[in-house]
């Protein structure tokens, strides 16, 4: 009698654990989300806040780039909770979320493709920096980064229009919101590797010619030492951010492929290491890498973040 209460208080204890382990892996990891998010919001604030960011190339590239990473970052927090509080969502709800994911993860890569290619130009060419690399030129680069991002999403929304959907006796979707998971034939699969290849391929040649560029231009006489070394750790640094959102990006397919193997409970638990290590870390790497690293952006950052307390000392050194 004693075994059978005993085996009886077990099993009524599996939901509990797992109730609990969703509970607290939703607040460790919702916790350094907001600080980071809030951290984001006051870097693009900052980023706002001078004329010199608001008139400068390099500035207005690293706002885009940031607010594509602070917006994919909430996005990609709000699928994880509902993942971990298993909260079925329908396809059309799933798409639009994952569609925005989708294009804010595009639009990191084409904009650090552009800000390498800005930085080469500052170093190999710097008498016609001023004249290339203008505040309407990077405009209309940003422009046409986020029409080859919406140009993306339109031929996944074309392509998933292929799928049934008609014969389906619900569109109540029967697991997690994921990339993986709207991917719902051969052609959208095949589309989306192939485009996440030509993508990370491109961005990661155009910073290696950079970087490559810039060392060579290094050795010439007439290039300034100090300019030249700022642009190749600035390149160094793209390439390894560029190589996290790569990572990043391989996040839905590695948990699909998980999935049929590994029970449910230590999924979950998979599940949360790898959203915080591959997908979580690699967003809020932007606004620490660059405004940390940079002296025209950190004193008036570390101003904002202390609520005004410090008297920030703007540098125009570039």
């Amino acid at each position: 009698m004693s075994d059978t209460s005993g085996s009886q208080t077990n099993i009524t204890d599996v939901p509990q654990v797992q109730l609990l382990e969703r509970v607290t892996g939703a607040v460790v990891t919702t916790l350094p989300c907001c600080v980071f998010l809030f951290i984001n919001v006051t870097m693009l604030f900052t980023l706002r806040s001078k004329p010199v960011f608001c008139e400068t190339s390099r500035y207005v590239l690293l706002y885009n780039l940031l607010f594509a990473d602070t917006v994919q970052m909430a996005l990609g927090h709000i699928l994880y909770l509902f993942a971990v509080c298993t909260l079925l969502l329908t396809y059309p709800v799933c798409g639009f979320l994952n569609f925005l994911v989708n294009l804010t993860t595009t639009i990191s890569p084409l904009t650090l493709l552009v800000m390498s290619l800005e930085r080469y130009v500052a170093v190999c060419y710097p008498l016609r920096h001023t004249t290339i690399i203008t505040i309407r030129n990077t405009g209309m680069a940003i422009v046409v980064i986020w029409a080859l991002g919406s140009l993306n999403i339109l031929t996944r929304v074309l392509l998933l229009l292929e799928f049934p959907f008609k014969d389906l006796e619900s569109l109540q979707m029967e697991d997690f919101c994921s990339d993986v998971a709207m991917l719902l034939g051969p052609r959208s699969n095949d589309y989306s590797r192939a485009f996440i290849c030509v993508l990370f391929v491109s961005a990661g040649v155009a910073i290696s010619f950079s970087y490559f560029g810039v060392i060579i231009a290094a050795r010439s006489a007439s290039t300034d030492k100090a300019s030249a070394r700022k642009a190749r750790n600035t390149l160094l640094l793209h390439l390894v951010q560029l190589c996290l959102i790569l990572s990043s990006t391989m996040f839905s397919t590695l948990l699909m492929a998980l999935s049929g193997i590994l029970t449910r409970l230590v999924f979950l638990r998979l599940y949360t290491v790898l959203y915080v290590c591959v997908s979580l870390f690699p967003r809020c790497l932007c606004s620490l890498i660059y405004g940390i690293r940079d002296q025209t952006i950190r004193p008036v950052l570390m101003h904002h973040l202390c609520c005004g307390f410090l008297k920030p000392a703007v540098s125009n050194s570039k």
